[in-house]
């Protein structure tokens, strides 16, 4: 065979073996990629998708876990990944959304990432310690008032969903709290229920314990009707602040630069994980809405809640 046949040949082989190729994806392990500790609601949640993605696929999934700054460590790792598809990011609204509307992060949600699909949401919960003496959303305002700066609360980081959410407690009930930051909100939650802090904003998975065991009281909930898992506990619209009423969300995306074709792959895939019935029990167990957007849909929804709390940190 000569050399211009043999090229001609090679290039054929090439031309049939790329549909075959994206139809094998994944031929090994992928990572979903958490920018906070293990045992959040964001790690919780892309374990759960993992499962269901790797029972699709018949391939491994595995969380890996890159905490630390706020999510900027994890976040500036996930977009350095090659947009192969194999690195996944499960993005909490703090890092994704919040945090680069804060301050100046070294990575662009815009250049750096394509997003696949919202994941799910879910309200922001004030919690007290148990033996606290505020039993309701007024009473905690009404100390505040009293000593302003005297009352901590704790979060996972500057710009987290915790850190907005008990600023714009704050700013809606017009008092003076003193912000103390962790690494990550499962440390934030561990102090409050040692008594170490006085109050923290955080969503209902990792509370939950914690609440069963009688360590923490949850006072109220920022949905604006009263939170299915939590009946008896009311919403700020009921505690007096008719304007504190926000959602938390999360969402998955991958580097920039994926090829189309694999870009539509794994939102179709990850949307039949999303449709399973009992990862939709699951997370609802944990206090989560499990999403099913189309693409057109999540962008909308990027777009709309990065207006919003322009509006809100401005």
């Amino acid at each position: 065979m000569n050399r211009s046949l043999r090229t001609v040949v090679l290039l054929f082989c090439l031309w049939l073996s790329g549909p075959i190729l994206a139809d094998t994806f994944p031929s090994k392990p992928v990572k979903i990629l958490v920018t906070n500790p293990p045992g959040g609601s964001s790690d919780l949640m892309a374990r759960i998708l993992g499962q269901k993605l790797g029972d699709l696929w018949k391939q491994s999934v595995v969380v890996e876990n890159r905490a630390g700054a706020a999510g900027l460590i994890g976040m500036t790792y996930a977009a350095s990944q090659a947009p192969d598809g194999y690195t996944l990011l499960f993005g909490a609204q703090g890092s994704t959304i919040v945090t680069p509307l804060l301050s100046k992060v070294p990575y662009d949600m815009e250049k750096d990432f394509t997003p696949l699909s919202l994941v799910a949401t879910g309200p922001s919960i004030l919690m007290v310690n148990a033996n606290s003496p505020y039993k309701t959303v007024q009473d905690l305002i009404n100390a505040a008032k009293a000593k302003p700066n005297s009352i901590n609360y704790g979060s996972g980081g500057v710009g987290t969903a915790a850190h907005l959410g008990a600023e714009m407690f704050n700013s809606y009930a017009n008092i003076k709290t003193v912000h103390v930051p962790y690494k990550g909100g499962i440390s934030a939650i561990n102090d409050l229920a040692a008594d170490q802090i006085q109050f923290q904003f955080t969503d209902a998975a990792p509370v939950i314990p914690f609440i069963k065991s009688g360590k923490l009281r949850p006072l109220a909930v920022t949905t604006p009707k009263r939170f299915g898992s939590m009946p008896d506990v009311p919403t700020f619209v009921e505690s007096g602040l008719p304007m504190f009423i926000a959602v938390n969300s999360w969402g998955v995306y991958m580097p920039a630069g994926a090829s189309p074709a694999l870009v539509t792959q794994l939102q179709a895939d990850i949307r039949k994980a999303l449709s399973n019935p009992d990862l939709i029990k699951r997370f609802a167990d944990l206090g989560f809405d499990a999403q099913n957007t189309s693409p057109e849909e999540f962008k909308a929804f990027l777009v709309s809640e990065n207006a919003r709390y322009s509006k809100l940190i401005r």
